[in-house]
């Protein structure tokens, strides 16, 4: 198991990656996913006139602050210090829902990844939470990382 996971020792028992003989580098990751809603329920969120105020600005802050704790959530995750972390959710009415994206950054010995999608999974679930009174069918999608750059694997970025 060792040879494939880079997260459990030799013997099979889980740690946390040793990577202080890394380099420190610039590291950048982007994910995404979608929340698809009724088209009633987008409209609600829209007009941001609801008990809840601007669903979609509230969603983004809780996926910035959830970027923030991520070595706190994932086991075995390093705490990191982040540079940057921009969560942006725009509504889509070919969806109908909303699109979700985030950008995380820092300098430092391992990537940024986990914060990008648990940022983006934490948005999608504050939009779920914020506007289940009005659309129980909700569906969170889609959650994937779309690009990453730094550290020796250098740069990747997702086909389509």
């Amino acid at each position: 198991m060792a040879d494939e996971l880079s997260h459990f020792d030799e013997s099979g028992r889980p740690h946390m990656v040793d990577v202080s003989a890394k380099a420190e580098t610039e590291r950048c990751a982007v994910a995404r996913g979608r929340v698809r809603t009724m088209r009633s329920t987008l409209d609600r969120a829209l007009r941001g006139k609801g008990r809840k105020g601007d669903v979609a600005r509230i969603a983004e802050l809780a996926g910035l602050m959830a970027a923030k704790k991520v070595g706190d959530l994932i086991p075995l995750c390093h705490p990191l210090p982040l540079t940057s972390v921009v969560v942006a959710i725009v509504p889509d009415t070919e969806l109908p829902g909303f699109a979700v994206t985030a950008e995380a950054k820092t300098v430092g010995r391992t990537g940024v990844e986990m914060e990008a999608l648990t940022a983006v999974s934490i948005a999608c679930l504050t939009l779920y939470d914020m506007l289940k009174s009005a659309d129980r069918g909700m569906r969170i999608e889609g959650i994937e990382l779309v690009e990453k750059k730094g550290g020796k694997s250098g740069h990747w970025r997702r086909d389509g």
